[in-house]
């Protein structure tokens, strides 16, 4: 895994993590239902710009004229007081990629005020979680 050496967002990793781990997706599907789960108003909230898949051309111009489609979308978007911006990686770090883009948009949020991260694994995720409810005080109560 490489992360830049000037990334402004913050790194939830065990580095100790290595070895057979649940897919990217996996961690992804876990992640949101504990949210939803455990805090229903955010779970609310809660958004994944689907960047990901197959589409036509035609459907790709379309999605991007309507904002659908970021280049380098997180995949957790949650509105708040920071906004929470979060790219989920599998928890072993070094079976992980960055697409195009991801890096500088994780930047780009943490510029504009975000609580900009990668998690890598499910209980990373849930940490970094955590650390943005402390750092929002409308949050703070649910």
């Amino acid at each position: 895994m490489k992360v830049s050496d000037d990334a402004k967002y913050k790194i939830y990793v065990d580095m100790k993590k290595r070895g057979k781990c649940p897919s990217e997706d996996s961690v992804h599907v876990g992640f949101i239902a504990w949210v939803r789960h455990n805090y229903p108003e955010i779970g609310n909230l809660l958004i994944h710009p689907k960047n990901e898949g197959k589409r036509t051309a035609q459907q790709v111009s379309m999605d991007k004229k309507m904002g659908s489609i970021a280049k380098g979308a997180s995949d957790i978007i949650i509105p708040g007081n920071p906004s929470f911006v979060c790219e989920l990686k599998r928890e072993d770090a070094t079976q992980c990629k960055w697409q195009a883009g991801q890096e500088d948009y994780l930047n780009n949020a943490a510029d504009n005020g975000c609580f900009s991260c990668v998690a890598f694994g499910l209980d990373a995720a849930k940490e970094a979680f955590i650390d943005w409810l402390s750092t929002n005080n409308n949050l703070m109560s649910l």
